[in-house]
């Protein structure tokens, strides 16, 4: 039996979608002036702050021509890992909610939060299009395995971990750069901004599912999971956010670049952990910290600080002049 908090809940995302959803057509003017994508824009290059390329010694000395060119590619290859991702997401939801029984409250909102990511897809791709760049999205092994990966919908606790592992990462990266006040082109920050307001919600309900569902599990089980839990979040977090080989050969970007950039280098190695931030709160919370797991974290190199609430901006301490 749904505890009345945890339907409500559901209730209250449900009518959020309703009455708080974008479509990417009506709500992106795509062939206005200002949101046309030039390919020679300066404000492709990548943060040097953020991205683990764009923070590189190697990538700052480019020329300006060569980093746009390098930021441009990585941007729309970005979208498209995200749409691909969400194809994952919708395919796994679905084979979930298809068992469910009636009456379950699980079901509506499960289907709005499908229609969402349709939505998403159509408008990261709508992006990439008008980039001009060919990108291929995932690593190949990632390419041609995920089709398999809605398979563990099966095992729910374990697949809402898979989809926190890309919507996480995701939706802290886009945050961080709107943060950073960094210059980008429209059409790019248009499309964060409405994937961050309906991530909200799915993160959300992410959140509350794992909670439900893993309070529900015995105490074997739930050691079990607090295993799993960062290794799930190691692989599926670097198939977000790595690139593809793909892209170090079109721009011949050297092997220990590419090393140090994803994720040799003390600056790339604390962003990646600042992408789990949230996640490691939602561990704690749900009782998956204990001494096993917490070493677990460190051997994935994604353990530190936890967030203090969902969305916490990080603020690194700043040296007095």
């Amino acid at each position: 039996m749904i505890e009345q908090d945890y339907k409500d809940m559901l209730q209250t995302l449900s009518e959020g979608s309703v009455h708080r959803r974008f479509d990417p057509y009506l709500d992106i003017a795509w062939d206005s002036p200002e949101m046309a994508l030039d390919p020679d824009d300066p404000r492709w290059v990548l943060s040097e702050h953020s991205d683990p390329l764009g923070v590189h010694p190697w990538y700052q000395a480019l020329p300006l021509e060569r980093k746009i060119e390098i930021g441009r590619w990585r941007q729309a290859n970005v979208q498209k890992v995200g749409l691909s991702f969400e194809s994952v997401l919708i395919r796994g939801m679905m084979q979930y909610v298809m068992r469910l029984p009636n009456q379950s409250a699980e079901f509506r909102y499960c289907l709005h939060e499908m229609t969402e990511e349709c939505n998403h897809i159509q408008m990261f791709q709508e992006f990439v299009n008008r980039t001009g760049e060919d990108v291929p999205g995932m690593r190949g092994l990632y390419r041609n395995t995920m089709a398999t990966w809605s398979l563990f919908a099966r095992w729910p606790a374990l697949f809402f971990i898979g989809i926190l592992a890309g919507e996480e990462p995701i939706d802290h990266i886009q945050k961080t750069l709107i943060r950073e006040g960094k210059d980008i082109p429209p059409a790019m920050l248009r499309t964060m901004e409405i994937h961050i307001a309906e991530e909200a919600r799915h993160i959300s309900f992410a959140h509350r599912f794992l909670r439900k569902h893993i309070g529900e599990q015995s105490r074997s089980a739930r050691a079990l999971t607090s295993i799993t839990y960062p290794v799930v979040m190691r692989w599926l977090g670097g198939a977000i956010v790595v690139p593809p080989p793909e892209f170090a050969k079109k721009f011949a970007i050297p092997r220990h670049v590419m090393k140090e950039a994803f994720w040799d280098s003390p600056r790339s190695r604390e962003l990646l952990r600042e992408c789990f931030n949230d996640v490691r709160m939602l561990a704690d919370q749900l009782g998956l910290m204990n001494p096993v797991s917490r070493r677990v974290w460190r051997m994935c190199g994604i353990d530190g600080q936890s967030s203090r609430f969902r969305g916490e901006p990080h603020r690194p301490a700043r040296t007095a002049a």
